[in-house]
């Protein structure tokens, strides 16, 4: 960070979590049940690998960035989430996440949580993502996307971001 660079006037690069920084391959055999089994797909995260490649790109972002991390993880999830951003090494942000009662698609949740932090003056350099329905929006809305292409897609949790509006 150059001298006379405030925290507050870095671009902001986001970060979604499920399949752009954590491998969740491990736990989709809960959402391939029926009924789906929302709490045990959670209470699996903790255990979920890093994705270097998502990994990698955090850390290049943060020398020129502040880190925000975004995703459709249920608030009930936070304490989990920090302590596994923690326990990767990767740099302290804001973590938007999902209320817990709410079921919108995450296309729809994590585009107006984009469009909050652009209408607070800051520069939104990048989203990144695995959710090729969020990131067609939040390029239609004018951001710039990377497409996280690194994880394996998954039919199961595909179809529970975008209908049942879990993660």
């Amino acid at each position: 960070m150059t001298s006379g660079t405030t925290h507050s006037s870095r671009p902001l690069a986001v970060f979604d979590l499920d399949g752009t920084l954590a491998d969740t391959a491990h736990r989709q055999r809960f959402l391939e049940r029926t009924p789906r089994d929302w709490d045990g797909f959670f209470a699996a995260a903790p255990h979920d690998p890093p994705m270097p490649e998502g990994l990698r790109m955090v850390r290049e972002s943060e020398e020129e960035c502040e880190i925000v991390y975004l995703t459709g993880r249920p608030e009930r999830c936070r304490r989990d989430t920090v302590d596994w951003l923690a326990a990767q090494g990767l740099p302290e942000g804001r973590i938007w996440m999902r209320r817990d009662h709410d079921r919108r698609p995450a296309r729809h949740t994590k585009l107006e949580i984009l469009k909050r932090l652009a209408a607070r003056g800051r520069e939104v350099r990048m989203l990144v993502d695995d959710d090729e329905l969020v990131c067609a929006a939040a390029e239609q809305a004018g951001f710039t996307v990377v497409r996280a292409r690194w994880a394996a897609a998954s039919a199961a949790l595909r179809d529970a971001q975008e209908r049942e509006g879990r993660t």
